[in-house]
């Protein structure tokens, strides 16, 4: 079992300019209620450091955590239904993707698709974005133990196929079973040269 990422809360901001200098970053994008918040818990084995809701779209902030001494992650606002003001939620993608394009540490964006329900209209949106955008990123399945156990090769390969990869390409976890969170905490630590 791998040690859990040292992460720190450091700030909350509405646009890039707010956030703290850093040597490189990795930032998560997903949907509301994809368990973005829950992930960033489990990989820093707490179950405060994030917060987290039964209501999506609680996270409304670009939430800036240090990884180390100088490394950040970031934790974007969700995409798609959030028990939030039509306007607060439109504020959400010029904030995220100015801070995605204009942010030069960026060196990994993970892009969190639910496991159990599969890639949205609006999760494969965000993956062209990227692409377009010509972003690094990662495809992290979440709620691996919400799917059948005799359910899960033909859940892997679908997915992949819908995000346009191969099932080997996509990384699968569960917060709430720690399944798969060591291999993406050692991928943190490679993105962010932290080996």
């Amino acid at each position: 079992m791998s040690a859990p990422l040292d992460l720190r809360f450091l700030t909350s901001a509405t646009r890039l300019a707010q956030l703290p200098e850093t040597r490189a970053e990795v930032a998560v994008v997903g949907r509301s209620n994809v368990g973005k918040s829950s992930l960033v818990n489990a990989l820093a084995r707490r179950k405060d450091l994030a917060h987290t809701s039964k209501t999506p779209g609680r996270t409304q902030l670009l939430n800036c955590f240090a990884v180390g001494e100088d490394a950040t992650f970031v934790d974007c606002p969700g995409y798609g239904y959030a028990a939030t003001s039509k306007a607060v939620r439109q504020s959400w993608q010029p904030m995220i993707e100015g801070y995605l394009t204009g942010r030069e540490e960026l060196r990994m964006v993970m892009a969190l698709v639910d496991g159990e329900i599969g890639p949205t209209k609006l999760d494969v949106q965000m993956l062209e974005w990227l692409r377009h955008h010509g972003l690094p990123h990662t495809v992290v399945a979440t709620k691996h133990d919400k799917v059948k156990s005799s359910q899960r090769q033909k859940r892997k390969r679908e997915l992949a196929e819908r995000c346009d990869l191969e099932p080997g390409d996509v990384v699968w976890v569960s917060a709430a079973k720690n399944v798969g969170l060591d291999r993406l905490r050692d991928l943190v630590r490679l993105w962010l040269d932290l080996t």
